[in-house]
């Protein structure tokens, strides 16, 4: 194990030339970043957890049902053990073959066997209510250490000058700021790591893991060679649009819907430009070039920036799902739906006969952030769900 862990932490891979695991060892004049400080992410993603949990009951859902956010799920199927069996030992989706099967059997229509079938795939998606308190839950962490971030790097040299995160490195000094800010950012996306198994589920949930898998890799990798500051930036800048999407998706929920139309391009516009704009030219610059500049040539620079590069890639592909819906929407009269994150996996369109002939709902992709899609795909009415 220790020939192992000798291998894995080789200097002349981790670290830039002439610098050494001992050279960020903390001392008494200074601390420094520490590989054992991310053992405290996991039990504080714990307790991030059960403050959800408890904000959920006792604070989101009085706000919801204070503004009379609907508490009611989708209406419940008939009982009826035969199309129960079908739908939970052989198919959700049954074809035109099976439905005429089950229609003689029953002595039902096909149009009352559809129904049923549609009324108990709706069945399992969560009430207004449920989604209501998780994007509260979410627009209020996000709104808290986005602030906090902001109020962080206004005070640092970095924030204006990003030749500034290289300044004296490997001895820069941890701040206990910078910090609380790391462990707390790598706490809540491992929260949702694990909580994304028994949350809605989405029809992004492959691309949405994936992005929390890099995101996860990015901080820890960051914080272990010391290259905080730079990721300080990278986390300040991609909170900022979170918190304009949570936000629309509660005044959607709350029928509100021209302010939800509002938030939604406001989300639109800070988004592109954030992601599309002040990322490639501020934090990819700053790690492809100048951090070569100022650091020289070493393997781990190349995973930091495959890493930046595939956030960039998820970047422009939910960057083209929006602006595709927007135009869509926009052309129609209509203002876009940002499908990020708000699409669940059982959500189904009504069906008639034959399949192809399916009426389009209102809302037909997935979502950005990623979305089977991203955080999220986008489509017709701002922020609204699949019906």
């Amino acid at each position: 194990m220790a020939g192992i862990l000798a291998w894995f932490w080789n200097e002349r891979f981790w670290l830039p030339h002439n610098v050494t695991w001992a050279d960020l060892q903390s001392t008494e004049e200074a601390a420094f970043p520490q590989a054992e400080d991310l053992y405290l992410a996991f039990p504080l993603a714990f307790c991030i957890f059960m403050i959800r949990l408890l904000f959920e009951r006792f604070i989101a859902k009085p706000c919801a049902l204070g503004l009379k956010v609907q508490a009611n799920g989708p209406q419940k199927a008939q009982p009826n053990a035969i199309l129960e069996k079908v739908f939970t030992a052989i198919t959700k989706h049954p074809d035109e073959k099976r439905l005429e099967g089950l229609s003689k059997q029953l002595d039902w229509d096909v149009r009352s066997i559809q129904r049923w079938f549609r009324q108990r795939r709706n069945q399992e998606k969560p009430s207004t209510l449920t989604k209501f308190c998780e994007s509260m839950w979410r627009f209020t962490f996000y709104l808290y250490i986005f602030t906090y971030g902001v109020r962080f790097l206004k005070k640092t040299p970095w924030l204006w000058n990003t030749r500034q995160c290289w300044n004296g490195y490997p001895y820069q000094p941890l701040m206990p700021d910078l910090h609380y800010y790391y462990i707390v950012e790598l706490s809540f996306y491992w929260s949702l790591m694990f909580s994304q198994f028994i949350d809605i589920k989405r029809k992004d949930f492959g691309i949405m893991f994936t992005h929390h898998i890099v995101t996860v890799t990015l901080i820890t990798f960051s914080y272990v060679t010391n290259l905080t500051r730079v990721g300080t930036l990278t986390l300040c800048l991609h909170d900022a649009a979170d918190v304009v999407l949570e936000a629309a998706k509660m005044a959607n929920y709350c029928k509100c819907q021209k302010l939800s139309d509002l938030l939604f391009l406001t989300f639109a516009i800070v988004f592109i430009v954030s992601r599309l704009g002040i990322y490639p030219l501020w934090i990819l610059n700053a790690t492809l070039f100048e951090l070569y500049e100022a650091l020289g040539n070493f393997p781990a620079l190349w995973v930091f920036n495959v890493l930046l590069v595939i956030l960039q890639i998820l970047h422009c592909f939910w960057s083209y799902l929006i602006i595709k819906a927007a135009y869509k929407a926009i052309s129609k009269g209509k203002v876009a739906k940002d499908d990020r994150s708000d699409i669940e996996s059982s959500s189904d369109e009504e069906e008639t006969v034959p399949r192809s002939k399916t009426p389009h709902s209102t809302i037909t992709t997935n979502g950005t952030g990623s979305s089977n899609g991203t955080n999220g795909y986008l489509t017709g009415g701002t922020c609204s769900e699949e019906h």
